[in-house]
């Protein structure tokens, strides 16, 4: 899938005498940058430099490569809701959505991204992480993590939802995002802690009357374990679940679509040091601890396939983009960036590795940003 042809509806903000470069150049040329390891205006421009022969194959480029400044302002004034739309149309396009597919929603800030001397906050953005495709299906801008309750049903709104379990932590707790869901012909894993304390502390007590050992043998719960055991760690997670929940229906009764209360006990040992975290959830699913444990554990992936990503490969932590739209859209850029170098699904090596032979190989990068994935082959 050509993802030039997402980006074609673009409004520029610009004004027509000031239009010597297209802005659909402007934009591909960054995207390409972006996956190649440019993280500034300047190596931008240098990028498009040296690569000016091969980027004149699908670019019209008229007057040349844009100076660091043209598409500096460019992005500073792009409304970054039209940005959003081409990605999603892109996404939307290329993603294979499968029953019961994981979509995990959780924010994250950039945190240099603020200015003390205007008053701006720091960039927090909510994104939504498709566990078995491997991609980031969407993002919404909040200005603090506690606007997360609101940020959180407009991203919902925007993404092809049915047949998916969305999971998120108890900041979504909410029964305005749960009505949702289920209006989106979803269902929905929901953490529960003290910001509900009348549900957190029902939950609680329910499952502490189960005593170690007999979960296993109770016929109104159902129980799953499973061990995981990588990079020195090793976890244990048990999770008990249950549909016997009609002594709970005043605190759940504007809840949509309620089936199933969960527990999950995880334990880890890294080292000579043990934790033993429990937590609670309300799901729509039916009481199977299986699948449960399974949605959960999924949801706590996104801090290493997103948010460590980010920080560690594009290296979103260290940016000092603050002017106008251009924290929000560079990091839209971040993410489309992102889902294509996981395009290849054959290649071994990393996503730092993947982003520097991008920028060393050209066919590599053509086969990320037009082959479709079934047919994606190695480059030779």
């Amino acid at each position: 899938m050509n993802i030039i042809e997402h980006f074609q509806a673009i409004e520029d903000p610009r004004i027509d005498r000031h239009k010597r470069h297209l802005i659909l150049d402007i934009i591909v040329i960054t995207i390409c940058a972006v996956v190649c390891h440019c993280e500034t205006w300047e190596e931008i421009e240098t990028y498009g430099k040296e690569k000016e022969h091969w980027l004149k194959k699908f670019l019209a480029l008229p007057n040349g490569i844009p100076s660091h400044d043209t598409i500096r302002r460019l992005f500073i004034r792009l409304n970054p809701e039209q940005l959003q739309q081409c990605f999603l149309s892109w996404v939307n396009a290329i993603r294979e959505q499968t029953q019961g597919e994981i979509v995990a929603i959780d924010g994250k800030t950039a945190r240099r991204s603020h200015d003390h001397y205007s008053g701006k906050s720091a960039l927090h953005m909510v994104s939504a992480w498709a566990s078995e495709n491997r991609m980031v299906l969407g993002q919404v801008k909040t200005d603090e993590k506690s606007n997360e309750i609101t940020a959180i049903p407009e991203l919902l709104k925007l993404l092809e939802l049915k047949g998916c379990i969305v999971t998120i932590d108890a900041m979504g707790c909410q029964t305005d995002i749960a009505n949702l869901i289920k209006e989106k012909q979803a269902n929905y894993v929901l953490a529960v802690k003290g910001n509900r304390p009348h549900l957190h502390d029902e939950l609680k007590f329910c499952f502490d009357e189960i005593k170690p050992g007999t979960e296993k043998t109770e016929e109104w719960i159902d129980y799953h374990r499973d061990f995981n055991k990588e990079h020195g760690r090793c976890e244990v997670r048990e999770c008990v679940a249950t549909d016997e929940i009609d002594w709970l229906k005043p605190h759940i009764k504007d809840w949509k679509g309620v089936q199933s209360i969960a527990m999950v006990r995880a334990q880890r040992t890294i080292g000579d040091k043990e934790s033993v975290e429990t937590r609670y959830y309300i799901s729509s699913l039916p009481a199977n601890a299986e699948l449960l444990n399974s949605a959960i554990r999924a949801h706590w992936g996104v801090e290493n396939s997103v948010h460590w990503v980010l920080d560690m490969v594009f290296r979103e932590d260290e940016s000092r983009m603050r002017k106008g739209y251009s924290p929000e859209n560079f990091a839209i850029l971040r993410r489309i960036a992102m889902n294509l170098v996981r395009r290849d699904k054959n290649s071994k090596g990393s996503l730092k590795g993947r982003r520097k032979a991008a920028g060393w190989n050209n066919r590599y990068l053509e086969e990320l940003l037009f082959a479709p994935d079934e047919a994606f082959k190695p480059t030779a």
